[in-house]
Formats: structure tokens, C-alpha cells, sequence
């Protein structure tokens, strides 16, 4: 199969191996001519970073370069990576990397050209509409990993420095002018990230399938999201050279971020403030609180659940599906625990209560409260 595509939905999608090479044109197609290739720290001195840094200096659109960029991103990094656009004079952000990379590249495009604080752009009600449309820049993204799907979103996970809260800031806008799915750029990737990528795709798949919210469009994503998955997650996780897997993972992630635009839930409103606090992986830390969310949910989702597991192939239903989570982990050495994933002397009640400010309590089926929030976390402690 030739797995190569121009696609135009949610965005403009050039999808295929060796695709990198395409960078500058897609760039110029932005709008750009000086662009500021925001990325990690972890990615900044690695081959795939420095070449696409070539492909863009060889056709005249400098090699500008922002790295400082947190595991979980914050404010300061925020601020940091405007003063380094204002000052360079850059016209564009090419936003390449996994989901860290990808969610402040996205900010900075978007806040540079605005007048008032970030947490003005908080996604709440209609605070989006506060920023003004002509002075957001235009983004092409890059992933590096096939998990959060960030490339095809319209937000950016943000943590406070001062409250060491996980917040969302939204525009339209910030949806990427064109991506450039390249599944060559994620062979390198060490086990782990692999696991915890691509558990994080399967996770939003999950929530958007669970989510009570009317989107049928979305829901068909989730679902052929999760196969996707289930096919080829294990064979990425086995052969990192394995470029077919390697490919419809990076379409997994797509499709889980896409998917979400149904919603959100538990998983990810445990997993914001884990985060945040602890300081822990996202894609993991959704794979930990998985299992215990899926039980959480079971009444108000089962049913939904059977329709899964058969189009998956999983004999039992729901509770067939629900053992296949939890080998799916156990064959990628997931911790079964916060605990053994780091998390010590967890501030129960802190956690709690952030996790029911969280924006993605309102995809959850049941409704969470301070009580069966607090137990859940227990659970999975």
C-alpha cells in the first residue's frame, strides 16, 4: 500500500515518508519568509531538527531556532519564545516536535501579535473571541511523534508556573496552515515515547468514543482510530523501524485529536493536574488512569463499548475490551500505578480539585464530582 496522501481535512495534510523535504514550500504556501522553528530541547541538536533546518536555509528562509520548551510547557517558556519572534522579526512558526513542541509552537504564533496576558485566551465560553484574528501567525506543523495529534488541533496545553495548573488556551486560528505528516521523522523514537505516544492517540480515541456529545463524524474517527491503533501500535512498539506501523500511527494521532473535538473526559481531567504537579509524562500518565476511568465509566458506556470490542475483533464486549487495555499496557511496561509512575505524596485534594476544573470534565459520561473524583484518584494511586 502506498501510503502517501495531499488531504485537506481538518487542514491542509501532506502526508507521506521523505515529506520533510517539502518544508520550505509548505512554508512559503503559509505566508512565510522567515519562519522561527520552535521545538524541544531534547530535538534541537538531533539529525531530523538540524536537516530540516537545512532544507529551510537552503531556500532562503533562515535557520531561526527556539528550543526552550519544558516537557510540559508553561508561561514562561510562553513568554521566552515571543520575545525571541518579536525580536527576530519573524513572519511564521513552523511547530515541530511532539505534543510539548507543538502546543507552545502554536502559542507563540498566536500571542506574539496580541496585546493582553495569556490567560485571557484561557478556553472559556467565548474568551477566544478576545484575541484579534490578523495578528496570529501562521503555523506549519511538523510532528516528530504520533500521539497527541497536536498538529490538527485549534489548542495548547499550558501550564501555570504559579498555580502548577494545566490550562487550555483556544483560537481557531491556531489550527496549523499545513501539516507535514512525515512517519520517517518518529524511527527514532526510543521505546517509551513510542508507548506513551501512542497510548496518548488511543486515549483520546477512547474519551471521544465515550463522550456523551452528538458528533457522529467524530465518533466514526475515534472508533477507526482505535483499530488503528490495536493494529499497529504493537508492531511500532516491537520494530521501530517498522515504517507501515510507524505511518498509520502518525494517522492515529490525527484521527485521536481530530476525534476529540466530540470531547474529552476523566482520563484526561486526572491526567492534566498529574502532570502539571508531578511532572509526568501525559501520554503514560492517560495510560495509567485508563483502565481505572474505563470502570468509572462502565454503566453509561458499556453498551457502546460492546460495538468496540466487534469491530475490533475483542471477544467479551466490554469487558473484553477493558482486559485488552489492560495487556495492551502491561505488553509496554505501563506502571500500573501513580505510585509506580513516580507520583509521591500526592495532595489528593489538590488534585481533585483541579481535575474538576479541568475543561475535559464536561466530556466525561458521569458526572464527576469532589467525592467520585477523589476515589478515582485513590483507585489508581
Amino acid at each position: 500500500m502506498n501510503l502517501t496522501g495531499n488531504w485537506s481535512y481538518p487542514t491542509a495534510i501532506r502526508f507521506g515518508a521523505g515529506r520533510i523535504s517539502e518544508i520550505a514550500d509548505a512554508c512559503k504556501s503559509a505566508g512565510m519568509s522567515k519562519p522561527l522553528l520552535v521545538t524541544d530541547k531534547g530535538l534541537a541538536s538531533m539529525e531530523i531538527t538540524t536537516r530540516t533546518l537545512d532544507h529551510l536555509e537552503a531556500a532562503g528562509l533562515g535557520r531561526g531556532l527556539f528550543s526552550e520548551v519544558d516537557p510540559n510547557p508553561t508561561d514562561k517558556n510562553a513568554e521566552a519564545g515571543v520575545a525571541v519572534y518579536r525580536e527576530g522579526g519573524y513572519d511564521g512558526v513552523v511547530a515541530f516536535g511532539g505534543g510539548s513542541g507543538l502546543d507552545l509552537a502554536k502559542v507563540i504564533a498566536f500571542w506574539a501579535g496580541q496585546s493582553r496576558p495569556l490567560w485571557d485566551f484561557e478556553d472559556v465560553g467565548d474568551w477566544w473571541t478576545r484575541a484579534n484574528p490578523d495578528k496570529i501567525a501562521p503555523i506549519v506543523a511538523v510532528p516528530t511523534t504520533a500521539g497527541t495529534g497536536s498538529e490538527v488541533g485549534r489548542a495548547s496545553v499550558i501550564t501555570n508556573s504559579d498555580t502548577h495548573e494545566k490550562k487550555i488556551i483556544f483560537h481557531p486560528k491556531m489550527l496549523p496552515t499545513v501539516v507535514i505528516c512525515d512517519p520517517e521523522l518518529t524511527v527514532g523514537m526510543p521505546k517509551f515515547i513510542t508507548a506513551g505516544t501512542g497510548l496518548d492517540a488511543f486515549a483520546h480515541c477512547v474519551e471521544a468514543y465515550s463522550s456523551p456529545h452528538y458528533h457522529p463524524m467524530s465518533q466514526g474517527i475515534a472508533l477507526e482510530g482505535m483499530r488503528l491503533v490495536k493494529e499497529y501500535l504493537p508492531r511500532a512498539y516491537a520494530t521501530p523501524t517498522d515504517l507501515e506501523a510507524r505511518a498509520h500511527m502518525m494517522s492515529a494521532a490525527a484521527m485521536g485529536a481530530t476525534g476529540f473535538q466530540k470531547g474529552l473526559g476523566a482520563i484526561h481531567a486526572l491526567s492534566h493536574p498529574i502532570g502539571a504537579v508531578h511532572h509526568t509524562h501525559h501520554g503514560t500518565t492517560n495510560a495509567v488512569c485508563m483502565p481505572a476511568v474505563l470502570q468509572f465509566n462502565k454503566d453509561a458506556i458499556a453498551a457502546r463499548f460492546d460495538m468496540v470490542a466487534a469491530y475490533l475483533g475483542i471477544a467479551g464486549g466490554f469487558d473484553g475490551f477493558c482486559a485488552y487495555v489492560d495487556e495492551l499496557n502491561a505488553s509496554m511496561s505501563i506502571p500500573k500505578t501513580l505510585t509506580e509512575l513516580g507520583v509521591k505524596n500526592a495532595d489528593l485534594d489538590l488534585l481533585t480539585d483541579a481535575a474538576l476544573r479541568d475543561p475535559s470534565t464536561g466530556g466525561n459520561p458521569v458526572e464527576m464530582t469532589a467525592a467520585n473524583t477523589k476515589a478515582l484518584f485513590e483507585a489508581i494511586l
